[in-house]
């Protein structure tokens, strides 16, 4: 069957900032920048994103538009060797993850919406997050947000993806500046912007391998690389497109849209709750619930800013559920729409865990994923330097305007030595925290080096089946 492909450039741009943005800038944001440090974690975040999400997202494009394919489809067409597969398969793994809990907090957020225009949680927000945050009812909200993906993934890329994040995307951007420019004018808002902007040098020097860990993490959550959405969605892309103007697009109002996310979140939640640290993963729902108790109109303005963030989590779950689907219908030649509602089952039966259990809901929100996207990203990225190598600098070049044509061989090898060590770094450092280790900076670098070097070792010695022939011997 005929393969789509994005209607505009500015479809793909906001689908996949759609995608980036999400619940990692307004629920999971504000939770992991107060259990960090609040600005210490704010500003390794953003030279993440800037510094090591741009070369990560071309990666992704360039395995994602010369392919033509999803993710497992990629690396077996691309690679001569079937074992790079299996990183196309950690991908689709690693969607259904996300969507297991993400969905979890999108019925969570479908609820509050509903309950807005009655005041349901006003009265004591943290007995009713407690009451209703697992269970059977959150699982019957699960089920509905799934449900609404899944229409709008039927619907295809462009009657469904493209069509949809052309209009949640600026009502999203429009709607957090209101509620930013109103959050300004809350008696806590100072607090919350000193907490948020001001930089704390003492707690970064002491906590600095936690932070750097979950920056990393959140970074490539909120961007969506190392998990084959922007593959997914790159393999849709037209050759003339420029993929470095795009990504550095993408990354650009993917953080401006983030901090402005904390410039609504904050300031609530010093004006309404004990701060940003109570409530973990309910943080967003215990404090800004209270910001709406006793304020005039509380109920309208519930139901807005609820409304922005049900519109973050039904873009980023789109984007999730097209990597499986974009799979079926690529490698098993099915429907679209059947393999998109067989997917809706699958990911309820493994959602459905997270639904009725805490523990397996937080060791997936707060711990594998980062973990599973800092890998999938290394991989990308030594994948796309030292097996597609010439071929990637062609596909680099492909619609690469003249201020980006010149960076297209440094970023090859900055791609295939350097971010890969820093991820895999970040990876040990974060594995630590979680086992409760300590270890310092010198054994993790030793670490780290004795699992990179063997692993492009063997990377270089892959040879691609369809790499084309260049003027220019880059290896």
């Amino acid at each position: 069957m005929a393969r789509e492909s994005w209607a505009s450039r500015a479809g793909f741009i906001l689908a996949a900032v759609g995608s980036a943005i999400g619940l990692g800038n307004i629920w999971r944001f504000p939770w992991m920048t107060a259990e960090n440090g609040g600005s210490a974690f704010l500003l390794l975040y953003l030279l993440i994103v800037l510094v090591v999400g741009v070369p990560g997202l071309l990666a992704a494009f360039v395995i994602g538009r010369r392919s033509n394919r999803n993710p497992v489809g990629a690396f077996k067409s691309l690679a001569g060797s079937r074992a790079w597969t299996a990183l196309g398969a950690l991908c689709v793994v690693t969607s259904i993850m996300l969507m297991s809990f993400y969905s979890v907090v999108g019925g969570w957020i479908l609820r509050y919406f509903l309950e807005s225009a009655t005041g349901a949680y006003f009265a004591a927000p943290e007995t009713h997050f407690a009451a209703i945050s697992y269970g059977a009812e959150a699982f019957g909200y699960q089920l509905a947000v799934l449900a609404a993906t899944a229409l709008i993934v039927t619907a295809g890329i462009r009657r469904g993806i493209e069509a949809t994040t052309k209009v949640m995307m600026p009502s999203i951007v429009v709607l957090l500046i209101a509620l930013a420019i109103w959050a300004a004018q809350q008696p806590g808002a100072a607090q919350g912007y000193e907490f948020y902007l001001g930089f704390d040098g003492a707690y970064l020097a002491e906590n600095f391998l936690s932070v750097l860990g979950s920056a990393a993490g959140q970074a490539l959550f909120t961007l969506s690389i190392g998990g084959g959405t922007m593959i997914t969605y790159a393999s849709y892309v037209d050759d003339d497109r420029s993929l470095p103007l795009d990504a550095s697009a993408i990354a650009v109002l993917n953080l401006a849209v983030g901090i402005l996310a904390g410039l609504v979140v904050f300031p609530l939640l010093f004006s309404f709750a004990p701060g940003p640290t109570e409530g973990g993963p309910g943080a967003l729902f215990v404090g800004i619930a209270g910001a709406f108790t006793n304020l005039p109109g509380g109920r309208l303005l519930g139901a807005v800013f609820f409304f922005v963030v049900l519109l973050a989590a039904l873009t980023s779950l789109i984007s999730m559920l097209e990597i499986p689907v974009s799979l079926l219908v690529d490698e098993f030649d099915l429907e679209r729409s059947t393999a998109t509602w067989g997917l809706f089952v699958l990911v309820a039966l493994a959602g459905g865990v997270n639904a009725f259990s805490p523990a397996v809901f937080t060791l997936f929100a707060d711990h594998l994923v980062d973990l599973f996207l800092v890998l999938g990203l290394t991989g990308f990225m030594v994948y796309t330097a030292w097996v597609l190598g010439p071929a990637a600098i062609d596909e680099f070049l492909n619609g690469a305007g003249p201020i980006s044509r010149p960076l297209a061989i440094p970023w090859r090898y900055a791609i295939g030595t350097l971010f890969p060590t820093f991820l895999l770094f970040t990876f040990y450092a974060d594995v630590t925290v979680l086992i409760g280790f300590s270890a310092g900076t010198g054994l993790l670098l030793v670490v780290t080096l004795l699992t990179l070097v063997p692993f492009v070792l063997v990377a270089r010695r892959s040879v691609s089946k369809n790499r084309p022939q260049s003027t220019e011997n880059m290896d």
